[in-house]
């Protein structure tokens, strides 16, 4: 496909069945090729209709997505933590941005990247792989939902997190992000999109906004073009060096990395490209990062799945300190890794990988008698949840299951994963 533009119902107008998929489902469709409704929520459209609006709230999410005046400070935009030459990612190196009205509140977690979101699916806590792509009869357990801890479904819902949240874009309600809203130079788009009664209703215009977003967000050539080297090599239009490729093979020997085990990275059965997740939730026990300011209080973990953050699992400690799965695309552009954006280095997290059991001295702090404080993020109590399978599992003193050239080739292999538009010779970087 020379473009690949496919809208999810997530953002309202239309269910998106992969990247290299065919044809468009609407639901629901209309015959007619009257206008559509106005409104926040329109009627059902035809498909020409539907593609008409989606290219009208994208191009109307992009410029809510670089205006710094939605937020407390008057100096944040989405693209301020979302950088789109860096994959929608941050360009700092800070394990947390700065957000509220002085920008001076530091976040809780890394800020993730918003590539390659569009296959995610809802969250659910017993996920079965469908009949074509896997056993249907094995649960995979929770899966899914946006965020580090899979909180909310739809992207409208994310876009509003950060809008509203003290440490992000500090608005303390959607009435106030309303009034910016209509303050703002494409206030008449919006009323174009959502009618011209839409602020009379901060609701409505707080909920215009994030449709817009998230449409936004769902554009393929901004948020999933699929245009890798890997790409090109999966469709036969590239070469992967020798190094690359014993580096692909050790991503993908479970008696070696085992990567491929939740970062897939081959086509699904249906031809869509690898999203290199599984979208699951594992506890890996990243070492704590005393470079958040929250975790200078003893007390306080992050634990993922089962809160503070999310609050419906709180008390299920079979989910504390479980994470989602990301996806590895563009990830060589990344300055931090992990939740709490503890490692800078893609060799240290492989490395990490390699080692965490078999040389816990490397990675986490010792208490006074020299014994290493091993998990040192993750209360005892719910060690039982970390992840065990290869490399992982391995005991003090064992060999590492990958030799340093080994590392050295996995590495190699994600660099593979960057977008041609993100490429030096792209960014003028």
């Amino acid at each position: 496909m020379t473009t690949m533009i496919i809208w999810l119902v997530r953002s309202g107008l239309a269910v998106g069945m992969g990247a290299v998929a065919l044809g468009l489902a609407l639901l629901p469709l209309r015959q007619s090729g009257a206008a559509a409704a106005a409104g926040v929520h329109p009627g059902p459209m035809s498909r020409t209709e539907a593609f008409a609006r989606a290219e009208t709230l994208g191009a109307l999410g992009r410029k809510i997505f670089s205006d710094p005046s939605l937020s407390a400070s008057g100096l944040q935009a989405c693209a301020s933590c979302h950088d789109p030459a860096r994959a929608f990612s941050p360009a700092s190196a800070m394990p947390v941005e700065m957000g509220g009205e002085h920008r001076d509140q530091p976040g809780l977690r890394a800020v993730p990247t918003l590539r390659y979101l569009q296959s995610v699916p809802s969250f659910t806590e017993h996920y079965y792989d469908s009949e074509d792509e896997g056993d249907e009869s094995v649960d995979n357990g929770p899966t899914g939902g946006l965020t580090w801890d899979g909180r909310v479904d739809h992207g409208a819902d994310q876009a509003k997190i950060p809008l509203l949240s003290p440490f992000e874009m500090g608005n303390r309600d959607a009435a106030e992000v309303a009034a910016k809203l209509q303050k703002a130079a494409y206030a008449g788009d919006i009323k174009a999109a959502f009618g011209e009664t839409v602020f009379d209703n901060p609701e409505d215009a707080f909920d215009a906004a994030a449709e817009a977003l998230a449409t936004f967000e769902q554009s393929g050539p901004d948020f999933y073009p699929y245009s890798s080297r890997y790409d090109a090599f999966l469709a036969g239009r590239a070469t992967l060096t020798a190094q690359e490729l014993h580096g692909r093979q050790l991503f993908e020997d479970p008696a070696k990395g085992n990567c491929s085990s939740c970062h897939l990275s081959e086509p699904a059965n249906d031809g869509e490209p690898p999203q290199f997740s599984d979208f699951g939730f594992l506890g890996l026990a990243a070492p704590r990062n005393m470079a958040i300011p929250a975790n200078s209080d003893p007390t306080y973990h992050d634990l993922g799945l089962c809160g503070p953050q999310r609050t419906d699992f709180a008390g299920r400690r079979e989910y504390c300190g479980l994470f989602r799965t990301p996806t590895l695309r563009n990830v060589a552009l990344k300055k931090s890794f992990f939740h709490n954006g503890y490692f800078h280095s893609l060799r240290d997290v492989v490395s990490f990988y390699a080692t965490r059991d078999s040389d816990p001295g490397r990675w986490y702090p010792k208490y006074s008698d020299g014994t290493v404080r091993k998990y040192d993020d993750l209360p005892q109590a719910y060690w039982d949840n970390l992840n065990q399978d290869p490399p992982f599992g391995r005991k003090p003193g064992d060999a590492p299951a990958l030799t340093d050239p080994e590392i050295d080739d996995i590495v190699a292999f994600l660099g593979t994963l960057t977008d041609a538009d993100l490429q030096p010779e792209a960014t003028g970087h």
